[in-house]
Protein backbone atom coordinates (compact mmCIF):
# COMPACT_ATOMS: atom_id res chain seq x y z
CA UNK A 1 0.00 0.00 0.00
CA UNK A 2 2.73 2.16 0.78
CA UNK A 3 4.35 1.46 -2.70
CA UNK A 4 0.80 2.62 -3.95
CA UNK A 5 0.90 5.69 -2.56
CA UNK A 6 4.44 6.56 -3.51
CA UNK A 7 3.17 6.02 -6.93
CA UNK A 8 0.26 7.79 -6.53
CA UNK A 9 2.17 10.87 -4.84
CA UNK A 10 4.82 10.97 -8.42
CA UNK A 11 3.23 14.63 -10.65
CA UNK A 12 2.30 13.38 -13.71
CA UNK A 13 5.19 14.10 -16.77
CA UNK A 14 4.34 14.42 -20.15
CA UNK A 15 6.26 14.76 -23.33
CA UNK A 16 5.13 17.01 -25.73
CA UNK A 17 3.19 14.86 -28.16
CA UNK A 18 1.15 13.47 -25.30
CA UNK A 19 0.47 16.55 -23.89
CA UNK A 20 -1.20 17.65 -27.42
CA UNK A 21 -2.68 14.43 -27.11
CA UNK A 22 -4.36 14.70 -23.60
CA UNK A 23 -5.21 18.09 -24.50
CA UNK A 24 -7.02 18.41 -27.75
CA UNK A 25 -4.52 20.76 -28.82
CA UNK A 26 -1.94 20.11 -31.69
CA UNK A 27 1.51 20.35 -31.14
CA UNK A 28 1.89 23.40 -33.52
CA UNK A 29 -0.37 25.18 -30.83
CA UNK A 30 1.24 24.36 -27.79
CA UNK A 31 4.68 25.95 -28.87
CA UNK A 32 2.41 28.79 -30.13
CA UNK A 33 1.01 29.62 -26.71
CA UNK A 34 4.27 29.49 -25.07
CA UNK A 35 5.63 31.91 -27.46
CA UNK A 36 2.54 34.09 -26.58
CA UNK A 37 3.32 33.90 -23.05
CA UNK A 38 -0.33 31.69 -22.27
CA UNK A 39 1.79 29.00 -21.57
CA UNK A 40 4.90 28.73 -19.04
CA UNK A 41 8.06 27.37 -20.15
CA UNK A 42 8.20 23.38 -19.87
CA UNK A 43 11.16 21.73 -17.35
CA UNK A 44 14.44 20.98 -19.10
CA UNK A 45 15.82 17.79 -18.33
CA UNK A 46 18.86 16.98 -20.39
CA UNK A 47 17.94 17.05 -24.28
CA UNK A 48 13.90 16.87 -23.61
CA UNK A 49 11.39 19.77 -22.73
CA UNK A 50 8.79 17.55 -19.57
CA UNK A 51 5.48 18.61 -18.79
CA UNK A 52 3.26 18.51 -16.67
CA UNK A 53 -0.69 18.62 -14.75
CA UNK A 54 -0.65 22.68 -14.68
CA UNK A 55 0.38 22.86 -18.44
CA UNK A 56 -2.48 20.30 -19.22
CA UNK A 57 -4.67 22.59 -16.78
CA UNK A 58 -3.82 25.75 -18.27
CA UNK A 59 -4.48 24.14 -21.97
CA UNK A 60 -8.06 23.03 -21.18
CA UNK A 61 -8.81 26.73 -19.82
CA UNK A 62 -7.52 28.41 -22.67
CA UNK A 63 -10.08 26.23 -24.56
CA UNK A 64 -12.66 26.78 -22.36
CA UNK A 65 -12.52 30.49 -22.73
CA UNK A 66 -12.14 30.32 -26.98
CA UNK A 67 -15.17 28.68 -26.75
CA UNK A 68 -16.77 30.97 -25.15
CA UNK A 69 -16.06 33.85 -27.69
CA UNK A 70 -12.70 35.24 -25.77
CA UNK A 71 -9.59 36.18 -27.94
CA UNK A 72 -6.33 35.18 -26.89
CA UNK A 73 -5.21 38.70 -25.51
CA UNK A 74 -8.03 38.86 -23.35
CA UNK A 75 -7.23 35.24 -22.31
CA UNK A 76 -3.84 36.09 -21.53
CA UNK A 77 -4.49 39.34 -19.37
CA UNK A 78 -7.01 36.74 -17.38
CA UNK A 79 -4.22 34.14 -17.08
CA UNK A 80 -1.72 37.10 -16.16
CA UNK A 81 -3.99 37.82 -13.69
CA UNK A 82 -4.48 34.47 -12.32
CA UNK A 83 -0.81 34.47 -12.13
CA UNK A 84 -0.22 37.59 -9.66
CA UNK A 85 -2.18 36.21 -7.63
CA UNK A 86 -5.35 37.99 -8.01
CA UNK A 87 -7.29 34.79 -8.44
CA UNK A 88 -9.55 33.30 -11.57
CA UNK A 89 -12.15 31.61 -10.11
CA UNK A 90 -14.50 34.25 -9.72
CA UNK A 91 -13.76 35.51 -13.20
CA UNK A 92 -14.67 31.63 -14.71
CA UNK A 93 -17.83 31.64 -12.47
CA UNK A 94 -18.97 35.20 -13.75
CA UNK A 95 -17.71 33.83 -18.07
CA UNK A 96 -19.68 30.43 -17.12
CA UNK A 97 -22.74 32.41 -15.33
CA UNK A 98 -23.20 34.86 -18.19
CA UNK A 99 -22.25 32.41 -21.01
CA UNK A 100 -24.75 29.60 -19.46
CA UNK A 101 -28.88 29.40 -20.71
CA UNK A 102 -30.09 32.21 -20.37
CA UNK A 103 -34.05 29.70 -20.49
CA UNK A 104 -34.90 26.95 -18.99
CA UNK A 105 -35.79 25.35 -21.84
CA UNK A 106 -34.32 22.88 -22.75
CA UNK A 107 -33.02 21.72 -26.70
CA UNK A 108 -35.10 18.70 -28.33
CA UNK A 109 -34.19 16.54 -31.75
CA UNK A 110 -36.73 15.71 -34.26
CA UNK A 111 -36.40 13.73 -37.23
CA UNK A 112 -37.05 15.13 -40.90
CA UNK A 113 -40.01 12.67 -41.46
CA UNK A 114 -41.35 14.59 -37.96
CA UNK A 115 -40.46 17.98 -39.49
CA UNK A 116 -42.28 17.63 -42.74
CA UNK A 117 -45.32 16.04 -40.84
CA UNK A 118 -45.65 19.50 -39.03
CA UNK A 119 -45.56 21.50 -42.21
CA UNK A 120 -47.73 19.97 -44.44
CA UNK A 121 -46.54 16.92 -45.15
CA UNK A 122 -44.54 18.06 -48.23
CA UNK A 123 -40.47 18.32 -47.78
CA UNK A 124 -39.86 22.16 -48.63
CA UNK A 125 -35.72 21.89 -49.00
CA UNK A 126 -35.67 25.77 -49.45
CA UNK A 127 -37.41 26.54 -46.27
CA UNK A 128 -35.32 23.90 -44.06
CA UNK A 129 -32.69 25.73 -45.30
CA UNK A 130 -33.92 28.79 -43.76
CA UNK A 131 -34.09 27.40 -40.93
CA UNK A 132 -30.72 26.51 -40.71
CA UNK A 133 -29.06 29.48 -41.23
CA UNK A 134 -31.75 31.22 -38.54
CA UNK A 135 -30.74 28.55 -36.15
CA UNK A 136 -33.88 27.56 -35.66
CA UNK A 137 -32.55 23.93 -36.60
CA UNK A 138 -29.00 22.39 -36.52
CA UNK A 139 -27.98 19.28 -38.33
CA UNK A 140 -27.11 16.68 -36.67
CA UNK A 141 -23.94 14.70 -38.11
CA UNK A 142 -23.62 10.81 -38.14
CA UNK A 143 -26.84 9.74 -38.35
CA UNK A 144 -28.22 7.12 -40.40
CA UNK A 145 -31.56 9.00 -41.32
CA UNK A 146 -31.99 13.08 -41.19
CA UNK A 147 -32.26 14.52 -37.68
CA UNK A 148 -32.18 18.31 -36.26
CA UNK A 149 -31.32 19.31 -33.42
CA UNK A 150 -33.76 22.08 -32.04
CA UNK A 151 -32.39 24.48 -29.67
CA UNK A 152 -35.62 26.26 -28.87
CA UNK A 153 -39.02 24.16 -29.11
CA UNK A 154 -41.43 26.64 -28.39
CA UNK A 155 -40.03 28.60 -31.41
CA UNK A 156 -40.48 25.58 -34.02
CA UNK A 157 -44.08 25.33 -32.08
CA UNK A 158 -45.02 28.78 -32.73
CA UNK A 159 -43.98 27.98 -36.30
CA UNK A 160 -46.11 25.19 -36.45
CA UNK A 161 -48.88 26.77 -35.31
CA UNK A 162 -48.46 29.97 -37.51
CA UNK A 163 -48.39 27.35 -40.44
CA UNK A 164 -51.05 25.35 -39.60
CA UNK A 165 -53.61 28.52 -38.94
CA UNK A 166 -52.37 29.27 -42.71
CA UNK A 167 -49.52 31.62 -42.84
CA UNK A 168 -46.84 30.91 -45.47
CA UNK A 169 -43.43 29.49 -44.49
CA UNK A 170 -41.84 32.43 -46.33
CA UNK A 171 -43.85 35.05 -44.33
CA UNK A 172 -42.90 33.45 -40.63
CA UNK A 173 -39.16 33.14 -41.48
CA UNK A 174 -39.14 37.07 -42.64
CA UNK A 175 -41.04 37.54 -39.70
CA UNK A 176 -38.80 36.09 -37.43
CA UNK A 177 -35.62 38.03 -39.11
CA UNK A 178 -37.27 41.43 -38.33
CA UNK A 179 -38.60 40.37 -34.80
CA UNK A 180 -34.93 38.91 -34.14
CA UNK A 181 -33.23 42.68 -35.11
CA UNK A 182 -35.92 44.48 -32.74
CA UNK A 183 -35.30 41.58 -29.94
CA UNK A 184 -31.27 42.24 -30.04
CA UNK A 185 -31.81 46.08 -29.73
CA UNK A 186 -33.50 45.55 -26.66
CA UNK A 187 -30.93 43.12 -25.11
CA UNK A 188 -28.39 45.22 -26.07
CA UNK A 189 -30.15 48.34 -24.75
CA UNK A 190 -30.58 46.36 -21.37
CA UNK A 191 -27.24 44.81 -21.32
CA UNK A 192 -26.15 48.71 -22.06
CA UNK A 193 -28.45 49.68 -18.70
CA UNK A 194 -27.49 47.48 -16.51
CA UNK A 195 -23.64 47.99 -17.61
CA UNK A 196 -23.70 51.62 -16.82
CA UNK A 197 -25.85 51.62 -13.41
CA UNK A 198 -25.12 47.85 -11.50
CA UNK A 199 -22.23 46.21 -13.34
CA UNK A 200 -19.58 49.20 -13.86
CA UNK A 201 -18.41 49.27 -10.63
CA UNK A 202 -17.48 45.70 -10.70
CA UNK A 203 -16.04 46.18 -14.36
CA UNK A 204 -13.89 48.91 -14.01
CA UNK A 205 -10.64 46.40 -13.58
CA UNK A 206 -9.01 44.70 -16.23
CA UNK A 207 -9.73 41.41 -15.66
CA UNK A 208 -11.90 42.04 -12.93
CA UNK A 209 -10.65 41.18 -9.04
CA UNK A 210 -11.45 37.91 -8.00
CA UNK A 211 -13.86 39.06 -5.50
CA UNK A 212 -15.64 41.54 -7.53
CA UNK A 213 -16.05 38.82 -10.81
CA UNK A 214 -17.53 36.59 -7.95
CA UNK A 215 -20.13 39.07 -6.82
CA UNK A 216 -21.37 40.15 -10.36
CA UNK A 217 -22.04 36.63 -10.76
CA UNK A 218 -24.36 36.38 -8.44
CA UNK A 219 -25.90 39.66 -9.46
CA UNK A 220 -26.38 38.12 -12.99
CA UNK A 221 -28.04 35.66 -11.50
CA UNK A 222 -30.28 37.80 -9.90
CA UNK A 223 -30.71 39.90 -12.97
CA UNK A 224 -31.23 37.10 -15.36
CA UNK A 225 -34.52 37.00 -15.56
CA UNK A 226 -35.89 40.66 -15.30
CA UNK A 227 -35.16 41.38 -19.32
CA UNK A 228 -37.52 38.46 -19.91
CA UNK A 229 -39.91 39.54 -17.28
CA UNK A 230 -39.94 43.12 -18.09
CA UNK A 231 -40.50 42.51 -22.21
CA UNK A 232 -43.29 39.33 -21.73
CA UNK A 233 -44.98 42.72 -19.38
CA UNK A 234 -44.74 45.32 -21.77
CA UNK A 235 -45.63 42.79 -24.76
CA UNK A 236 -48.61 41.83 -23.04
CA UNK A 237 -50.07 45.19 -22.79
CA UNK A 238 -48.83 46.47 -26.13
CA UNK A 239 -50.71 43.63 -27.70
CA UNK A 240 -53.43 44.03 -25.29
CA UNK A 241 -53.49 48.11 -26.28
CA UNK A 242 -53.60 47.29 -30.45
CA UNK A 243 -55.53 43.89 -30.24
CA UNK A 244 -58.31 46.01 -29.11
CA UNK A 245 -58.22 48.70 -30.73
CA UNK A 246 -57.74 46.75 -34.50
CA UNK A 247 -60.73 44.43 -33.05
CA UNK A 248 -63.42 47.19 -32.26
CA UNK A 249 -61.93 48.73 -35.89
CA UNK A 250 -63.09 45.85 -37.83
CA UNK A 251 -66.42 45.54 -35.78
CA UNK A 252 -67.55 48.41 -35.49
CA UNK A 253 -68.39 50.28 -39.28
CA UNK A 254 -68.38 53.76 -37.68
CA UNK A 255 -65.20 53.01 -35.98
CA UNK A 256 -62.44 55.59 -37.38
CA UNK A 257 -59.78 54.05 -39.28
CA UNK A 258 -56.14 53.44 -37.17
CA UNK A 259 -54.33 57.02 -37.18
CA UNK A 260 -51.67 57.22 -39.41
CA UNK A 261 -49.90 59.03 -36.72
CA UNK A 262 -49.47 56.19 -33.89
CA UNK A 263 -45.39 55.38 -33.25
CA UNK A 264 -43.98 52.32 -35.32
CA UNK A 265 -41.28 50.38 -34.45
CA UNK A 266 -38.28 50.63 -36.83
CA UNK A 267 -35.44 48.42 -37.25
CA UNK A 268 -32.18 50.44 -37.53
CA UNK A 269 -28.81 48.55 -37.46
CA UNK A 270 -26.32 49.26 -34.25
CA UNK A 271 -23.64 50.69 -35.61
CA UNK A 272 -26.56 53.59 -37.04
CA UNK A 273 -27.67 53.56 -33.17
CA UNK A 274 -24.20 53.89 -32.00
CA UNK A 275 -22.77 56.86 -34.55
CA UNK A 276 -26.11 58.61 -33.77
CA UNK A 277 -25.50 58.40 -29.58
CA UNK A 278 -21.90 59.55 -30.46
CA UNK A 279 -23.37 62.36 -32.21
CA UNK A 280 -26.42 63.82 -30.27
CA UNK A 281 -26.40 61.72 -26.91
CA UNK A 282 -28.63 59.15 -25.92
CA UNK A 283 -31.91 61.23 -24.97
CA UNK A 284 -31.94 62.45 -28.52
CA UNK A 285 -31.17 59.51 -30.74
CA UNK A 286 -35.12 58.95 -31.50
CA UNK A 287 -35.73 62.59 -32.13
CA UNK A 288 -32.27 62.89 -34.34
CA UNK A 289 -33.51 59.80 -36.49
CA UNK A 290 -37.12 61.56 -36.79
CA UNK A 291 -35.44 64.62 -37.93
CA UNK A 292 -33.14 63.46 -40.53
CA UNK A 293 -35.59 61.25 -41.72
CA UNK A 294 -38.68 64.25 -42.16
CA UNK A 295 -35.60 66.21 -43.88
CA UNK A 296 -35.11 63.75 -46.18
CA UNK A 297 -38.85 63.10 -46.77
CA UNK A 298 -39.47 66.92 -47.79
CA UNK A 299 -36.40 66.92 -49.58
CA UNK A 300 -37.74 64.21 -51.82
CA UNK A 301 -40.99 66.07 -51.90
CA UNK A 302 -39.25 69.46 -52.89
CA UNK A 303 -37.31 67.45 -55.87
CA UNK A 304 -40.35 65.85 -57.12
CA UNK A 305 -42.33 69.02 -56.68
CA UNK A 306 -39.59 71.16 -58.48
CA UNK A 307 -39.42 67.90 -61.67
CA UNK A 308 -43.36 68.26 -61.78
CA UNK A 309 -43.20 71.72 -62.06
CA UNK A 310 -40.20 71.77 -64.71
CA UNK A 311 -41.80 69.03 -67.22
CA UNK A 312 -44.81 70.87 -66.77
CA UNK A 313 -43.47 74.27 -67.80
CA UNK A 314 -41.35 72.59 -70.60
CA UNK A 315 -44.81 71.25 -71.93
CA UNK A 316 -46.27 74.57 -72.16
CA UNK A 317 -43.86 76.34 -73.98
CA UNK A 318 -43.76 73.47 -76.21
CA UNK A 319 -47.26 73.75 -77.09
Amino acid sequence: MGADLSEQSVPAEYRIEDLAHRSGATVRTIRAYQDRGLLPRPERRGRSNVYGDAHLARLRQIADLLDRGYTLASIKELLEAWDAGRGLGGVLGLVAEVDGPWTDEEADRISRAELDARFGGEPDEDAVREAIELGVLERVAGRESEEYLVPSPQELAVAAELYAAGVPLGAITGHLRELRGQVEHIAARFLEFTSEHVFARYLEHRPPTDADATEAATLVRRLRPLAQQTVDAELARAMRLFATRHLQFHLSPDAPAPSDHEPRAVTLPAETIRAVQKLVGERNVSAFIAAAAEREVQTRTLDALTSTGVESNEIHQTG
